[in-house]
């Protein structure tokens, strides 16, 4: 969707040098630009690649406030930022004055006759709305997703194809879903009877609550809370083939990289940044602010805190340490 350098800049927050009336559609690399395209630059030195380049229109940092040039400018403090929030600027579904599209339900599409589509609601191709579900005006529902019974859904979120929703799951505005994940789905829970050896199935009748602002990856699982609720604050950032449990309550902000997987009744704070692989066991706690590295292990009822310290290992413990003992091993490996 094209929009004025004018109003791309009053969207971003950025200052705009030269002609405003300019259109562009897209963002794209310096190296790949066409005229139609937004590009970003964050060092000066990059700047007169951009501005050789074929873009329309360049965002750069304060280092370009002065420049005189005959390519439109779009200064930033946070030029990656402003770029980043451009682009989903012009991917906008809804048109630049507030109004929004017209209702599309793909013909092959199952809506029930009890769901609720706001304004600019976009149904594909064999997607399933179930009763009583409720979708939030220009919200996008991919191919063949399954939406149950009684769902929630805002405002401006994006979900993929084959993408499935448990009864009892609510998604705040603006949250994408990638393609296949299962959200609110059942946690694994079971009661072993001590005289046969036999599991039985514990109840997983709680809910799940995706707030605001958060994007979920590709293939990923979340429960649902066995009798209360799983919770995702706004904001926060899971990659794809991540695995949260039931009863998790995960922060504001938090990012969560591929093929992580978290225990039932976790606890992580606002801020925290886990990398790929990690594992946590059930009912730890990771506080506000903490990073834990790649493949890193947290043992069952654990805290980990230290804003701003660096886990690392299993069991994880301070990046420093586990060098120091990294260190040890091959001294002592030596000398064998």
């Amino acid at each position: 969707m094209k929009r004025s350098l004018q109003q791309i800049a009053e969207a971003v927050g950025a200052r705009l040098i030269g002609e405003g009336r300019v259109e562009v559609s897209a963002v794209a690399s310096i190296e790949s630009a066409s005229a139609d395209d937004l590009v970003f630059v964050e060092d000066e030195k990059h700047l007169d690649e951009a501005l050789r380049s074929r873009a329309g229109a360049v965002i750069a940092g304060e280092f370009a406030r002065t420049l005189k040039c005959d390519r439109p400018l779009l200064v930033s403090d946070h030029p990656k930022l402003a770029f980043a929030r451009a682009a989903s600027v012009l991917r906008d579904g809804s048109t630049f004055d507030g109004s929004s599209p017209q209702r599309s339900v793909h013909p092959t599409a199952v809506i029930h006759s009890s769901a609720v589509l706001g304004p600019g609601v976009f149904v594909d191709a064999r997607a399933v709305v179930s009763e009583r579900a409720q979708i939030g005006e220009n919200t996008r529902v991919g191919a063949g997703c399954a939406i149950s019974s009684g769902v929630r859904i805002g405002r401006h979120c994006e979900i993929y194809p084959h993408v499935t929703l448990y009864p009892g799951t609510t998604l705040g505005d603006r949250v994408i879903v990638h393609a296949g994940a299962v959200l609110g789905s059942d946690g694994f829970g079971y009661v072993r009877d001590r005289k046969t050896g036999h599991y039985e199935k514990f109840p997983q009748v709680g809910r799940l609550v995706i707030e605001d602002d958060v994007e979920i990856g590709a293939n990923a699982t979340i429960d649902r809370g066995a009798l209360d609720e799983t919770r995702i604050r706004r904001g926060t950032k899971i990659d794809n083939l991540v695995h949260v449990g039931h009863n998790c309550q995960i922060g504001e902000d938090v990012v969560i990289a591929a093929q992580t997987g978290l225990s039932g009744s976790i606890v992580i704070e606002n801020g925290v940044v886990l990398g790929g692989q990690v594992g946590i066991g059930e009912h730890a706690r990771i506080e506000e602010g903490v990073m834990l590295g790649g493949q890193g292990g947290v043992l069952p009822n654990k805290v980990l805190r230290g804003k701003g310290v660096a886990f690392w290992g299993t069991p994880a413990q301070p990046l420093r340490e586990y060098l120091k003992q990294l260190a040890t091993l091959a001294r002592l490996a030596k000398k064998d």
